[in-house]
């Protein structure tokens, strides 16, 4: 595993634009005890911009693990647990936060997970699980926060999806592929709905980042971990894979008035790969 995982602390914090007084709710922002996570990243990141975030996940334990690190950061963080595939959680969720700090600035959506197979191989069980984990989720947490959003008449939302929603990644996940696509699609439609109560809507296209998820759910694709670094880092013309602290800044400043002319883009992180000629 590499010494970007291996760390238990982020790296020093270099600035960035500011989220200062925004209430921020992040679906996915738990972080496991093999490194930090994109959401655990893009919390940490959020709270040292002056953010305060609820760091949502269904892993209780996995969130507090990240508010922990806010906190003893300085930051201010809270967990909360939240299941995004189930309606009723998500709306619950977003009623604990507005009856906290009676509104929400920002909703970072970053929940997801790859299924490996093709319409043949996949089940039917697991292609649905995908939908309801990479786009349903975003769907209940708009139909829930949009609401209090519209009321204040501004609000930011990033999703994040993939560059596989763009193109073939070399893995066989179609269900994958068509959910980020999705994402993708949702989001310019969405930005365009919703432009008029001053809410922005974005998504984030992660290329190859190393994180742990890699690890647990691309690596089988792999002879060994050693395998999968090396090849991940060879793809991007920059010569490596990125850290999630690098989509945390994209995430950072989707989120920030610096961004204030900037909805329905999907902003690709990926080291200069999706416009890289797989030949």
């Amino acid at each position: 595993m590499t010494d970007t995982l291996r760390q238990t602390t982020p790296p020093r914090d270099t600035g960035g634009a500011s989220l200062e007084g925004q209430v921020a709710l992040l679906f996915g922002a738990g972080t496991a005890d093999d490194g930090w996570s994109n959401g655990g990243a893009v919390a940490m990141t959020f709270a040292r911009a002056g953010a305060t975030v609820i760091c949502g996940d269904i892993d209780l334990t996995a969130a507090t693990r990240t508010v922990d690190a806010i906190t003893d950061d300085g930051g201010k963080a809270t967990a909360l647990q939240v299941d995004v595939t189930a309606e009723d959680s998500v709306a619950a969720a977003v009623a604990t936060v507005i009856d906290q700090h009676h509104r929400i600035d920002i909703v970072h959506n970053n929940v997801g997970v790859t299924k490996m197979g093709d319409p043949v191989s996949l089940s039917t069980e697991d292609w649905k699980r995908a939908l309801d984990i990479n786009l349903t989720s975003v769907f209940h947490s708009c139909k829930y926060v949009l609401p209090h959003m519209r009321k204040a008449k501004s609000g930011a939302i990033i999703n994040i999806s993939s560059l596989a929603a763009v193109r073939h990644t070399g893995l066989p996940y179609s269900s994958y592929y068509a959910t980020k696509a999705a994402v993708n699609h949702l989001t310019s439609t969405l930005a365009v709905d919703e432009a008029a109560h001053g809410i922005r809507i974005n998504a984030i296209m992660p290329g190859l980042i190393d994180s742990p998820l890699i690890y647990r759910q691309i690596a089988g694709q792999y002879a060994d971990a050693e395998e999968m670094v090396a090849a991940r880092n060879a793809i991007a013309p920059i010569g490596r894979m990125g850290t999630v602290w690098e989509l945390a800044a994209a995430a950072r400043f989707l989120a920030s008035d610096d961004a204030s002319y900037i909805t329905g883009v999907c902003l690709a992180v990926d080291g200069g790969l999706e416009t890289r000629c797989i030949a």
